[in-house]
């Protein structure tokens, strides 16, 4: 039954991180998605993009601990964890 929420909290918060991207896009880019990722990966910022989509995380993560929700929690913390290792790994590849 813990794994459940985990992995609850886990998706949740890689779609949070998602979202964040999406509007960060959305807002700050000139250029469509697709493009603003090709670019933001030949130009070596897919990184900082990815890190402030992760703000997202911290929506569900508060609302997680108020509701006494735990395992949600960890969950939504182990997407950003998660997300701190696709920063490092897109970093030094």
């Amino acid at each position: 039954m813990i794994k459940k929420y985990v992995l609850t909290g886990l998706l949740i918060g890689i779609i949070a991180n998602a979202t964040g991207i999406f509007f960060y896009i959305l807002i700050f880019s000139n250029l469509g998605l697709e493009a603003t990722i090709i670019n933001a990966k030949q130009n070596d910022y897919l990184g900082k993009i990815i890190a402030l989509g992760a703000i997202l995380n911290f929506f569900p993560f508060f609302v997680f601990l108020k509701k006494n929700q735990i395992y949600h929690a960890r969950g939504v913390l182990l997407a950003t964890v998660l997300m701190a290792i696709v920063i490092v790994i897109t970093k030094f590849i």
